[in-house]
């Protein structure tokens, strides 16, 4: 056999779908989709269509005529409930940019400089504090455990803040469009005149970021980030790291200063000063963690978010609020309890609704779910009436 009959490998195959002018084969293109993320999906998850190509490899939308060919594949079927499907559709950037453009595939607000300083003093003070507690452990100023919780925490929080700083807070693609019930309920949707797209409920614009963030809280130069809908989560874990971090050094210090009369307790005298220091940081930071846990906690509560608030009071409304309370699965994800205390991405039940929009993509299989859910009800009434 000659090197021109050898079939060529599914990687290469794979190579040639994107840089193909002519549609792919679905069997192929579930192949390389299942080869590249490694799991196993259902085909009949999937929807084909019977689009005509011209020569610019452009789809064109079929016409009345082939209707009929059209619909010759069965919708897929009905979820059950409590039942999610895989959306293969990912339009997250692939490029290794930093920014919080569209295109860029990092999230990283590097435009305010005055946020990068404030974010990087959180990461020193908090380093100073995690190395003033271990030179007591070492100096043997408290036992070690204590001071392995300490660091522990520290180490948590940091890892929190970065999460929140890197993470996108939500922020509104171009081609975002309001959901099948938004649509149903309102001719009429806001629009965002800086970046001229769909402007989600509780969403709003960021100068310092220059992106609409969905249900946005405020804009944190702490984080160098906005808290929005998919970073809060990051962002009150944080908090609650950074509080007990503050609460049990306090609790530490105080113990063994008003407490302990023995001499083994006395902290070494190279120390002392880091401490004294420690101690105001801890107090400044007790103080204000704990009210910005009160104010993200009565946004929950009421599902007005800062800014709102602030635009309810300034305008004396706040009467006339018609918000929800959120829910905290819209907040810390579905995945389980056992991942609300580590900084990783929550998973939504629905995303879109805790988003506040959707994509041209899954609106169109979400309305034709709907449709089909319709068809099935209407039949089942129609048999219901019969028999009665």
């Amino acid at each position: 056999m000659s090197s021109f009959d050898t079939p060529k490998n599914e990687n290469a195959m794979c190579t040639e779908i994107g840089t193909s002018s002519s549609p792919p084969q679905p069997s192929l293109l579930r192949s390389c989709l299942s080869s590249a993320c490694g799991c196993q999906i259902d085909p009949s998850e999937y929807l084909e269509y019977s689009f005509k190509y011209n020569k610019n490899g452009e789809a064109i939308i079929p016409d009345d005529d082939d209707n009929q060919q059209q619909n010759s594949q069965p919708l897929p079927r009905i979820r059950a409930p409590g039942e999610y499907y895989v959306d293969t559709y990912n339009d997250a950037p692939w490029s290794f940019s930093f920014g919080t453009g569209e295109e860029n595939g990092i999230w990283m607000n590097s435009g305010d400089q005055a946020g990068s300083i404030m974010a990087t003093l959180v990461w020193l003070l908090m380093t100073y504090s995690a190395v003033t507690v271990t030179l007591l452990t070492v100096t043997e100023g408290i036992p070690p455990i204590l001071g392995m919780i300490y660091t522990y925490l520290c180490a948590m929080a940091l890892a929190c803040h970065a999460k929140t700083s890197l993470t996108d807070p939500g922020s509104v693609p171009r081609s975002a469009v309001p959901q099948e019930e938004q649509r149903r309920e309102s001719p009429s949707h806001s629009m965002c005149g800086q970046c001229q797209t769909f402007k989600p409920p509780m969403s709003h614009h960021c100068r310092i970021c220059n992106r609409c963030v969905s249900r946005m809280d405020h804009h944190c130069p702490w984080m160098n980030n906005c808290v929005g809908a998919a970073n809060l989560k990051h962002f009150m874990l944080f908090l609650i790291y950074t509080w007990t971090c503050a609460a049990y050094s306090l609790v530490l210090f105080g113990w063994n200063y008003f407490f302990c009369a023995d001499e083994d307790c006395t902290f070494h005298v190279l120390v002392i000063h880091l401490v004294r220091a420690m101690t105001f940081l801890c107090i400044g930071a007790f103080l204000f963690t704990s009210s910005m846990l009160m104010n993200v906690t009565y946004g929950l509560m009421t599902g007005i978010g800062t800014i709102d608030r602030l635009k309810k009071k300034a305008t004396n409304t706040m009467s006339q609020s018609d918000e929800e309370p959120i829910p905290l699965k819209d907040v810390f994800g579905i995945a389980g309890y056992h991942t609300w205390p580590f900084p990783v991405d929550p998973v939504f039940d629905d995303y879109d609704r805790v988003m506040g929009y959707s994509m041209p993509q899954r609106l169109v299989r979400e309305q034709q779910f709907m449709e089909q859910a319709a068809v099935k009800q209407q039949k089942a009434n129609a048999g219901t009436v019969e028999m009665t």
